[in-house]
C-alpha cells in the first residue's frame, strides 16, 4: 500500500477555512506534524483529522515533501482537494484570480522533490471573475487616513453592489490592506474600519449584510514593494473574496 495523504474541502479566505485531512501514514509521528502543520496554516479549530496509521510503503522523502507542500501556496485554493499517493501529487480547486492560479502553481512546482510529479487543476471562480473585473485595477479611495469613502470609491462600489445581488447570496469576505507607513496596530485598525465602511456602503445598496464579513489585515499581505511610492499605493487597498 502506498503512503495516501487528501486534504479535501479547502476554502480560499482562513475566516471560512475548512480542512479534512484523510489517508494512511506509516506513524503517529508522520500524522501528527501533518496536523500540526495544517493547524498552523488555517487555525486548530479548521482541522479535521481522519488520517489512518497502517502498513505503507513510502518513496523517499515523503514526509518532507508532504512538509514543503502545505506551505502558503496551498492556502490559495478553495473548493477543492490535495491528494499525495506515493510520488504522484495533485491539486484540484478554485482560486481567485488568474494571477493567483499562476502564482500557485509556481510555488507548488517549486515545492516539488526530484523523483515526484505535479498534477494541477486551477479553476478561477466564476464569481470572483466577476468581482475582480469591477475593480479592474483601480484603488477604491478613501479620505487620507480616515475611513471616509471619496466619491470615487463610492462609484465603484456602485458597480459592485450591482454585482454582488447577481451572486445569489454568495458569502463575500471584504479585506482593507495599507502600506506599512506608521504603526501597525494602527495601520490594522484603519483598514478594518476602511472594511466596515465597504460593507456599510454596500448594504446600504441592498447587499445583505449577512452575506459580507470583513477584516482589517493592515500591512501585513503587501502585494507590491513598500520601498516606493508606487508599491504603497498599490499596498492601499479593499479586497473582495468571493468566500463560498
Amino acid at each position: 500500500m502506498k503512503h495516501t495523504l487528501i486534504l479535501s474541502a479547502l476554502f480560499c479566505m482562513p475566516l471560512r477555512a475548512q480542512v479534512v485531512a484523510s489517508g494512511t501514514v506509516p506513524d503517529h509521528a508522520t500524522r501528527d506534524a501533518i496536523i500540526q502543520r495544517l493547524q498552523t496554516l488555517y487555525g486548530a479549530g479548521a482541522v479535521t483529522d481522519r488520517i489512518t496509521v497502517g502498513p505503507v510503503l513510502a518513496p523517499p522523502g515523503w514526509h518532507a515533501q508532504v512538509q514543503k507542500l502545505l506551505g502558503p501556496g496551498i492556502r490559495a485554493v478553495g473548493k477543492g482537494e490535495l491528494k499525495v499517493e506515493g510520488s504522484a501529487v495533485s491539486v484540484r480547486g478554485e482560486v481567485a484570480s488568474d494571477a493567483v492560479r499562476a502564482q500557485t502553481g509556481k510555488e507548488l512546482s517549486a515545492a516539488m522533490a526530484p523523483g515526484y510529479a505535479l498534477r494541477t487543476e486551477l479553476r478561477v471562480a466564476q464569481g470572483q471573475q466577476m468581482l475582480d473585473a469591477v475593480l479592474a485595477q483601480r484603488i477604491i479611495e478613501f479620505d487620507s487616513g480616515q475611513a471616509t469613502l471619496r466619491p470615487s470609491g463610492m462609484a465603484i462600489l456602485d458597480e459592485m453592489a450591482a454585482v454582488i445581488l447577481k451572486l445569489n447570496g454568495a458569502k463575500i469576505d471584504v479585506s482593507g490592506h495599507t502600506d506599512n507607513v506608521g504603526q501597525r496596530m494602527a495601520n490594522i485598525a484603519l483598514s478594518q474600519a476602511r472594511a466596515q465602511a465597504v460593507r456599510d456602503y454596500l448594504v446600504g445598496k441592498g447587499v445583505n449584510a449577512a452575506s459580507v464579513a470583513v477584516s482589517g489585515l493592515g500591512p501585513d499581505r503587501p502585494v507590491a514593494d513598500n520601498g516606493s511610492a508606487e508599491g504603497r499605493a498599490r499596498n492601499r487597498r479593499i479586497e473582495f473574496r468571493v468566500a463560498g
